[in-house]
């Protein structure tokens, strides 16, 4: 799950619950749910984890083209939202779902999830996010996790913030970053990937005793981390926090200007650009899906310009289509990172509690 977007969903009270997001009215609408498939069932229900956000102007306009209406129906964090549907398989709780990751793709692919469907406009979505060539997810938006860093804080000390994975072993960065659990955050396991991109399968280990040396905290989740133990948030500045880095996300900046009040001239926080790992968030069809019309017409929507470019400041994540518009407040205060290391799905599955477990037994002993 994308943290970042949770931080802006609370920040927006914009947290949907389980409910239904009607476009315009339509008398087969909600009720028939149920429906089975190619019954003219109305209503598709898009499963996800507790961060999908989205505009009612753009649900409005899907229903306007599609006639469909859409059901959104929020499971936890990203985790927890594949492991019900995996519990549920072939007979779905609904009709697509939403953000499953690189992190979680292979297994939701080796349980049969989705049936294979190419979404119309998938020539538009930038090629190297399409990583299944059977089409049975769509790539949607992507993230990066990365180190920020408390711009005030540097400056004081007269310090240059880092920029690299090697930089955070210096000793002038002693005890000073903050991060996430691996096997219980996202943004945590995010970083930890991250360093096995970096370092190889056969360096990680020997750079995180090296990290540990140096003082870095690790707690449990991302609003501890960011809202508390980072001296660069707005939570933190009240906390009075003393860690000027934390691993967030590279789109953190553009939040912290957009709830600041008065909103400042120059983000308070920045980005470790070479230290970053990207996450790519996948939809796909799923298997036994009751209304697979409506679910098809979805998929095709969510790679739209309509719906990708409402994305950035609904969820703050990155659209996948190619001529996408960023709005000004990503351009100006964001971080564009062109190549940031990532990790091959199947690998991700192959190693993933492998990893953890080694990560725990170095780094939380």
């Amino acid at each position: 799950m994308n943290t970042t977007t949770k931080y802006a969903a609370t920040a927006l009270a914009a947290a949907l619950g389980v409910t239904v997001l009607a476009g315009c009215g339509s008398d087969d609408g909600p009720s028939d749910t149920g429906a089975s498939k190619g019954s003219g069932s109305k209503t598709v229900t898009l499963v996800s984890h507790d961060s999908f956000n989205v505009s009612d102007k753009v649900l409005k306009a899907f229903t306007k083209e599609t006639g469909h209406t859409v059901k959104i129906l929020k499971s936890g964090d990203a985790g927890a939202a594949l492991n019900q549907e995996i519990l549920t398989k072939g007979s779905p709780r609904g009709d697509v779902f939403f953000g499953v990751d690189n992190t979680l793709l292979s297994r939701a692919l080796d349980n049969g999830l989705f049936t294979a469907y190419e979404a119309k406009g998938l020539d538009t979505v930038a090629a190297d996010t399409q990583t299944d060539e059977k089409r049975r997810v769509t790539p949607v938006d992507t993230g990066d996790i990365c180190v920020n860093y408390d711009k005030k804080y540097f400056a004081d000390k007269k310090l240059a913030p880092p920029k690299t994975f090697d930089d955070l072993l210096k000793p002038a960065y002693k005890n000073l970053l903050v991060t996430e659990n691996a096997a219980s955050s996202s943004p945590g396991l995010g970083f930890l990937l991250g360093t096995i991109a970096a370092e190889g399968e056969d360096g990680y280990e020997a750079y995180w005793k090296k990290l540990k040396a140096n003082g870095v905290k690790v707690v449990d989740g991302w609003e501890q981390a960011y809202n508390e133990e980072f001296s660069g948030s707005a939570g933190g500045k009240k906390a009075n926090a003393d860690r000027p880095l934390v691993v967030s996300y590279a789109s953190s900046p553009p939040v912290e200007v957009l709830y600041a009040d008065p909103q400042p001239k120059e983000a308070p926080t920045g980005v470790a650009t070479g230290t970053c790992f990207r996450q790519t968030e996948y939809a796909g069809l799923l298997t036994g899906a009751k209304n697979e019309a409506g679910g098809k017409a979805l998929l095709d929507f969510m790679i739209s310009k309509t719906f990708q470019e409402d994305m950035p400041l609904n969820m703050f994540v990155n659209p996948v289509v190619k001529d996408a518009t960023l709005p000004e407040l990503f351009t100006k205060f964001g971080e564009k990172i062109d190549t940031p290391p990532t990790v091959a799905p199947e690998k991700i599955t192959a190693n993933r509690e492998q990893w953890i477990q080694s990560w725990q037994s170095l780094v939380l002993k």
